[in-house]
């Protein structure tokens, strides 16, 4: 099983690591300037688009800081700095796994929608021209049963365009459906290790193996269901004016696709039957999409010389790598960071009393999804992973839910809520989303009474 390195045991040396996971320094100014460093850092990670500042830049800042000050603050104390070196090597390993994982699948997204199969999606929907209520079903079952593959925040935008292709000018009806899509892709990603961050890394970590996560299925559907069946009545009627648009997949396309399912495949054999970390699957499939893209930059090549160009640009993963959201990677590891120099300082062990121990499990998990609405999930769950509770599988299943989902509440609480608010052209706003988020809250109600009843088989307690 792989330790989780946000409650590391401080290698130093194994019976004084079984004695304290945490330096203890919660009550000192090392660790209050610490935790003002982290609180700074979030504040400008949501007020981004105001300062202007990406928002891995604050909490890498932050994070280098935190983890120098508590290196300076032990070794200054003790004399002893590699306790806190320790630490770090062992978050920066957990890191590294999500890392790869990461630039991998989205070289794979950004070579699909390159070869342009996102775009052929697109036009046979405009194509088929379906109603306003047709495509608001249509749109959110196709981003719930796709981000468990492409992730939520990828799905979200590749149904947004579908959307504004279709019907750009109906106010109304896109509003209804860029909500319905942020919860559905929210609530898809949450059954699937693949379909979000945190779900991943409750994966990695071991405390939900890939098949189990499909237990939660039915919550999730539910929690997508029960909002969309109330915003349908007020969905306008009628059709809108057909669009003529056409888009065709590339070479390649089809056999990108292929190699992606072969990848995921192999990533979920390598870890449930070899013990291996996903990253070994996915960049054994990253070899198959190196040796794919050999194959259409030949195909091209002889294309361009039999039409007499001579001048054709090669294609090449390595500028499709070069264009993934590098931003969000160093984010990650920002946050990481941070949250694994809190743990180390011992702030996650004193909310874990103060949370699970106050609340109860059942309680705690409701409340952390509805923080997950107003706090990134991703920092959410890192903390709750580094608390890491002894909480049993229906409990693991109920967090990793409420984390999924919860982010729905509110457009800011998730990255396809935010990423929506940008691509929307001012049609899907905080306010909009804020009027009907007591109606996607009675779907978020209702996910978790279906997980207590259906899968009430594990719990223990």
């Amino acid at each position: 099983m792989m330790t989780n390195p946000l409650m590391l045991p401080l290698l130093a040396a194994p019976a004084a690591a079984e004695a304290s996971a945490t330096f203890g320094l919660t009550a000192h100014p090392v660790g209050w300037i610490a935790l003002a460093l982290f609180v700074l850092a979030y504040a400008a990670v949501i007020a981004e688009e105001r300062l202007h500042i990406a928002k891995s830049k604050p909490v890498m800042l932050a994070a280098g800081l935190m983890w120098g000050l508590l290196a300076w603050w032990i070794a200054h104390g003790t004399g002893d700095g590699s306790r806190v070196s320790d630490a770090f090597q062992h978050m920066f390993l957990e890191y590294a796994e999500v890392f790869f994982f990461l630039v991998v699948a989205m070289t794979y997204v950004t070579a699909i929608g390159e070869r342009g199969v996102f775009d052929a999606l697109r036009d046979q929907l405009v194509r088929r021209r379906f109603g306003y209520r047709s495509l608001f079903w249509i749109t959110g079952a196709l981003a719930f049963l796709i981000s468990p593959v492409l992730d939520n925040l990828t799905t979200a935008l590749v149904m947004s365009a579908v959307i504004l292709a279709v019907c750009p000018d109906n106010r109304r009806f896109v509003t209804l459906a860029f909500i319905n899509l942020v919860v559905a892709a929210n609530a898809g990603g949450a059954w699937s290790a693949f379909g979000d961050i945190t779900t991943l890394m409750v994966w990695q970590a071991r405390k939900v193996e890939f098949a189990q996560f499909f237990a939660i299925f039915v919550p999730s559907l539910v929690n997508w269901l029960v909002p969309a069946a109330i915003m349908h009545f007020s969905v306008p009627a009628g059709r809108p004016e057909p669009v003529a648009s056409r888009a065709e997949v590339k070479v390649g396309g089809f056999g990108i696709c292929i190699a992606f399912a072969l990848t995921i495949a192999i990533t979920v054999a390598g870890r449930q039957w070899l013990g291996m970390p996903a990253a070994y699957g996915m960049l054994t499939g990253l070899a198959l999409l190196n040796i794919i893209a050999a194959r259409i930059e030949h195909k091209e090549q002889v294309y361009a010389l039999a039409q007499g160009q001579a001048n054709v640009s090669r294609y090449s993963i390595f500028r499709i790598i070069a264009n993934a959201e590098w931003d969000t990677l160093l984010f990650f590891y920002g946050v990481f960071a941070c949250v694994g120099a809190l743990a180390a300082i011992g702030y996650l062990e004193l909310a874990s009393q103060a949370l699970y121990g106050s609340l109860g499990y059942t309680w705690a998990n409701t409340v952390i999804g509805v923080l997950s609405a107003v706090v990134d999930n991703i920092p959410i769950m890192f903390a709750v992973l580094g608390m890491d509770p002894a909480m049993d599988h229906g409990q693991w299943l109920l967090v990793t839910l409420t984390a999924g989902v919860g982010g729905s509440l509110l457009s800011i609480g998730s990255a396809a809520g935010v990423a929506l608010m940008g691509a929307s052209r001012g049609l899907y706003t905080f306010g909009a989303h804020l009027r009907w988020s007591g109606v996607i809250a009675l779907g978020y109600a209702a996910s978790i009474l279906v997980h207590l009843w259906l899968n009430a088989r594990h719990f223990t307690g």
